[in-house]
């Protein structure tokens, strides 16, 4: 297999141990394939300040894909390529629909590309710093309406008591559209526009910087990485990869723990070292 230009890579139970650090092995990978011109993006339901606190230590420095695709931003000039709205009247229509349906779900608006977090009262109360990467006790309490006032790059939903793989039925279960909703392993239900996936964010980031499809090698282990799996050239489940991560991959690596990912392209360093043409 030749070397990509394109490297799309899921953060969190993908690249980075459960620890949440960058190992060193990995780091030497994601260099040495920088070294041959390949472009590495990490692409995240974390927003902006979620990957740079772990920037340096995977060597980010270019494009990152945040809220699963559906913001595009420079990690070092900060400048904003694209971003992908959830429209307030369609977000509203979901939250209330779901209320009747589920009563006690709590929401957060992601928006201003990823800086403003808008916790509904109670949220709080439910999350760990670990969940957002921010501290609970900083996440406020404003009211249901304030939270939907504005349209979200992405909208959080979580329950005391049900899991996201549950919550994400019972969004579905409404019937309604005008959105997409996922989940990446957290303990929320993450919510887009329409069409909004980080396969759709990958492709967007590849138009403009003119680089094929088949041009594009991803790593992910989460359901909300299938769709980004199956659409790149080449996509690598982790071997503590979900069903549906798996079932949309080309190959299965190693765990996330195993350094997966520094294992694959280890490998594909090799082959394309020993395919270089020798002088005659």
């Amino acid at each position: 297999m030749m070397l990509p230009r394109l490297i799309a890579t899921d953060l969190d139970g993908t690249l980075l141990r459960n620890d949440l650090s960058v190992s060193l092995r990995t780091r030497r990978a994601l260099d040495a394939v920088r070294e041959r011109g390949v472009l590495v993006v990490p692409v995240t339901a974390r927003q902006p300040h979620g990957v740079k606190l772990i920037g340096e230590a995977a060597g980010f420095a270019e494009w990152a894909l945040c809220s699963n695709g559906a913001l595009c931003v420079h990690l070092t000039t900060g400048e904003v390529l694209f971003e992908s709205l959830l429209g307030v009247e369609i977000q509203k229509a979901l939250v209330e629909a779901l209320l009747e349906r589920v009563p006690g779900v709590r929401a957060v608006s992601i928006r201003e590309a990823g800086a403003g977090f808008y916790a509904q009262a109670g949220y709080a109360d439910l999350a760990n710093e670990s969940d957002h990467k921010r501290d609970p006790a900083t996440m406020g309490a404003l009211t249901l309406d304030e939270v939907l006032a504005a349209p979200s790059l992405k909208l959080a939903l979580r329950h005391p008591e049900l899991a996201p793989a549950e919550l994400l039925r019972e969004v579905q279960a409404l019937g309604l559209d005008g959105f997409h909703a996922t989940h990446s392993g957290a303990p929320f239900v993450e919510v887009a526009t329409a069409g909004m996936t980080k396969a759709a964010g990958v492709a967007r980031l590849c138009r403009e910087l003119d680089i094929a499809q088949t041009e594009v090698m991803a790593f992910g282990d989460a359901p909300n990485d299938a769709e980004m799996l199956a659409w790149a050239g080449h996509g690598v489940a982790m071997g503590n990869a979900s069903a549906e991560a798996r079932a949309a991959a080309d190959s299965v690596t190693l765990s996330n723990e195993e350094d997966g990912v520094a294992a694959t392209l280890e490998k594909l360093l090799a082959e394309n070292e020993l395919a270089k043409p020798t002088g005659g």
